[in-house]
C-alpha cells in the first residue's frame, strides 16, 4: 500500500510539472490585417519577436505608404530590389495610385516578380515569410500580397556520398525540396507526373513532397501515404528519418521496409515501377514505397550494364548476404560440435592455431567481431582525411597484436576480416546494419546449439521475411507469393528486351514496352 500511495504521489507530481511547464502558443487564425498599416506592422513584430533578422522596409510613393517585410538570409535580397522594389519606386504612377485599382495595378502592372498570391490568414502569412517569402503590405488595405522571393543558399547538385557508381549520372539530391523536385522532372517529362506538398511539423512546419505517376501507381497505395502523413503529429521534423519511422509498417523487425536513397535515377526508376516517392526538405535522401527485400540489393548500375555482368554482379551480392550473416556462427559450429566435419588435416591446423588461446571460439568472435564494430563507427565519425587510414591501421595493429599477445587465432582473424568485407558489398546501407546485427544472433545460435540452431534461425528468418509487407505489399513479393515474371529482374537481371512488364505489385498499369506482336496482330 506504502508502495501503490508513493507511486501515485510521484504521478501526480510530475502531471503537476508537466503543466506548470510554459506552453508553445502558435499564432491565432484571426485575420492580422487591419487598414492600419503601422498596426499591422506591430502585430507582425510581436508575432515574430521583433527579431534582428526581420526586415521591414517603408516605401512612400506619391500618398501611398507601403511595406515590405522578409526574413533576412531566407530571401532573395536582388531578386526584392530588382522585381518588388524598383518596379514601386521607378514605374508606379499617379493613375496606378487610385485606390480602388491599387493592388490590382500592382499585382498586374508593377511588380514582376514570377510569383504572386494574397494571403489573409495569420497563420500561412506568417508562415509564408520565415519560408523565405516577402509580404508586401499597403496602408488603408486589409488585404496582403506574398511574393515567392526565396533565396537561400545551398550546396547545390553534387556526386552521391554514400551510392557511388562506375557507370551513371553523377548527380545526387540536395537539401532543397525543389531543386530535388526538378531533378524528377527533368528526367520524367510527362504531365501524368504528380508532385503534392503537406507540411508536417507544429513548430518546424518542414516541407514534404509525396510524388507519383498518375495512371501506373496504384491509387490505394497514395491514399494509403496520404493517410499516414496526415496522421503524424509531432512538433519537428528534421530529416526524412523521422518520417520513416513515424510511417513505416508498424512491425519489430530490424529489417528496413521503406527505402530511401540520394541518386535521382534510382527514385525516376522506382516511381516508373508504380512506387510513390516521399522527398523532405533539409534532407538529400528520398524515400519509396512500397519496398522490397530484392531491392536493397539491386544498384541503379545494374541497369546501365549488360544483363550478363550485372546478373553476375547481383548474384556475388546475395552470396556475399549469406556469407556475411553465417560465416562467423559456422565457424562456431563447425569448430566447436561438428569437428567431423572438417578434413583432418584442416582439423590439426586449426587446433595448432587455437593452442595456447585462452577462450572458447564464442567469445574470439565476439571480440574481434565487437572491436571491427567499434573500429568502423570511429571510421565514419572521424574526418575523411583521417577516418580511413585510422580504421585500416586500426584494424591491422589490434587483430596483429591481439594474435600476437595469444588473445584470438590467425583463423579467427581471417574469419572476421573476411566477413567484414562480404558485408560492405551490399548497396543499401540500411540492410547492411540488419546484417550487422542479426550475426551476432546466429552467433549465439550456433555457440548453444551448433548448425542446427543455425538452420532453427534460417527457418525463422525465412518466415519472419515472408510475414513483413510494406504499405500493403508483401516484403518478399518475388518469393513468396511466388511470380514468375518477378524473377526476370530479382536474383538476375534479363536483358531490357524481356523486361516488357513492370513488377507485379503495379496491377494497374503492367506493361513496361508494348508487344509488337500484338501490334502487329501476331
Amino acid at each position: 500500500m506504502n508502495l501503490l500511495k508513493k507511486s501515485k504521489l510521484r504521478k501526480n507530481k510530475i502531471t503537476k510539472m508537466m503543466n506548470d511547464l510554459p506552453k508553445v502558443e502558435t499564432p491565432s487564425t484571426d485575420l492580422i490585417f487591419k487598414e492600419d498599416l503601422e498596426t499591422n506592422l506591430d502585430e507582425i513584430k510581436k508575432e515574430l519577436g521583433n527579431c534582428s533578422d526581420l526586415v521591414i522596409r517603408n516605401i512612400l510613393v506619391g500618398n501611398q505608404e507601403l511595406a515590405i517585410v522578409y526574413i533576412e538570409g531566407l530571401a532573395d535580397s536582388d531578386r526584392i530590389n530588382k522585381s518588388i522594389i524598383t518596379p514601386i519606386t521607378s514605374h508606379m504612377s499617379e493613375s496606378e495610385n487610385i485606390r480602388e485599382h491599387l493592388l490590382t495595378n500592382l499585382c498586374k502592372k508593377v511588380i514582376t516578380n514570377a510569383q504572386i498570391k494574397e494571403k489573409f490568414d495569420r497563420n500561412e502569412l506568417i508562415l509564408s515569410v520565415l519560408s523565405g517569402d516577402t509580404l508586401l503590405l499597403v496602408n488603408g488595405f486589409t488585404e496582403g500580397i506574398v511574393l515567392g522571393t526565396k533565396g537561400w543558399s545551398d550546396r547545390g547538385v553534387m556526386e552521391p556520398s554514400s551510392q557511388n557508381v562506375v557507370r551513371g549520372p553523377k548527380d545526387a539530391f540536395s537539401e532543397t525540396l525543389r531543386t530535388n523536385t526538378a531533378l524528377i522532372r527533368r528526367r520524367i517529362k510527362h504531365p501524368t507526373l504528380r508532385i503534392d506538398s503537406k507540411r508536417i511539423g507544429k513548430l518546424t512546419a518542414t516541407d514534404v513532397a509525396i510524388v507519383y505517376l498518375e495512371g501506373i501507381v496504384n491509387p490505394e497505395v497514395v491514399k494509403e501515404v496520404n493517410r499516414r502523413l496526415d496522421e503524424i503529429k509531432i512538433d519537428s521534423i528534421l530529416e526524412g528519418g523521422y518520417i520513416e519511422e513515424l510511417i513505416q509498417d508498424k512491425t519489430i523487425t530490424p529489417f528496413p521496409t521503406m527505402f530511401n536513397t540520394e541518386r535521382p535515377d534510382s527514385v525516376v526508376a522506382n516511381i516508373l515501377e508504380g512506387k510513390v516517392a516521399i522527398l523532405v526538405d533539409g534532407t538529400p535522401f528520398v524515400l519509396t514505397v512500397p519496398a522490397m527485400f530484392v531491392e536493397y540489393f539491386q544498384a541503379s548500375e545494374d541497369y546501365y550494364h549488360r544483363s550478363d555482368f550485372a546478373s553476375f554482379i547481383r548474384l556475388l551480392r546475395f552470396v556475399s548476404f549469406l556469407m556475411a550473416l553465417l560465416i562467423p556462427s559456422a565457424y562456431i559450429a563447425v569448430t566447436t560440435f561438428h569437428q567431423e566435419m572438417l578434413p583432418t588435416s584442416l582439423l590439426i591446423s586449426l587446433a595448432a592455431n587455437h593452442e595456447g588461446v585462452p577462450f572458447p571460439a564464442v567469445v574470439e568472435v565476439m571480440i574481434m567481431e565487437l572491436t571491427f564494430e567499434i573500429l568502423r563507427e570511429a571510421g565514419i565519425r572521424l574526418p575523411k582525411a583521417v577516418g580511413t587510414a585510422i580504421s585500416i591501421v586500426g584494424a591491422l595493429v589490434i587483430g596483429e597484436s591481439a594474435v600476437t599477445a595469444g588473445l584470438v587465432s590467425p583463423a579467427m582473424v581471417i574469419v572476421v576480416s573476411f566477413t567484414a568485407i562480404t558485408s560492405f558489398v551490399i548497396p543499401s546501407y540500411d540492410m547492411g546494419i540488419a546484417i550487422r546485427m542479426l550475426r551476432f544472433v546466429f552467433i549465439f545460435l550456433s555457440a548453444t546449439f551448433g548448425l542446427y540452431g543455425i538452420v532453427l534461425g534460417i527457418i525463422v528468418l525465412v518466415l519472419h521475411l515472408c510475414s513483413l509487407s510494406s504499405f500493403g505489399i508483401p516484403y518478399m513479393i518475388s518469393v513468396g507469393p511466388f511470380h514468375l515474371s518477378d524473377q526476370k529482374d530479382s536474383l538476375i537481371r534479363l536483358p531490357w528486351s524481356i523486361l516488357k512488364k513492370r513488377p507485379s505489385h503495379n496491377k494497374l498499369n503492367s506493361m513496361r514496352q508494348p508487344d509488337n506482336s500484338s501490334e502487329n496482330g501476331g
